[in-house]
């Protein structure tokens, strides 16, 4: 059920951030995608009544059970790496988060 429950959200969202309330990775993740102007989904795990088993499934899914566990474009990435190499805004992009400026 819980690997179903998050298939479906990273299917039906451009972005999904699973994510803890606590964490400050993950505070640090969802202000970066704020500040790019990025729609997305947050799933707050320690909220959810079956946060664990999705962060269970999760780690069966992606290999990595830590949050934040983020998805672009159905896509698992590693949000901070992606940013260094400038390539999160145009991923954002592609996958239709962040609107494509008219000025270029």
């Amino acid at each position: 059920m819980a690997l179903a429950k998050a298939k479906e959200l990273v299917s039906s969202n451009p972005v999904v951030v699973f994510s803890k309330s606590y964490c400050p990775f993950c505070v640090t993740v969802k202000q970066l995608l704020t500040q790019l102007g990025a729609t997305f989904k947050a799933i707050e795990l320690d909220n959810e009544s079956d946060g664990a088993q999705i962060q269970s499934a999760l780690a069966e899914w992606t290999g990595q059970r830590t949050v934040p566990n983020v998805f672009i474009g159905g896509n698992h990435i590693d949000t901070k790496a992606l940013n260094k190499q400038g390539k999160l805004v145009p991923l954002l992009t592609e996958a239709g988060a962040i609107a494509k400026s008219s000025s270029s």
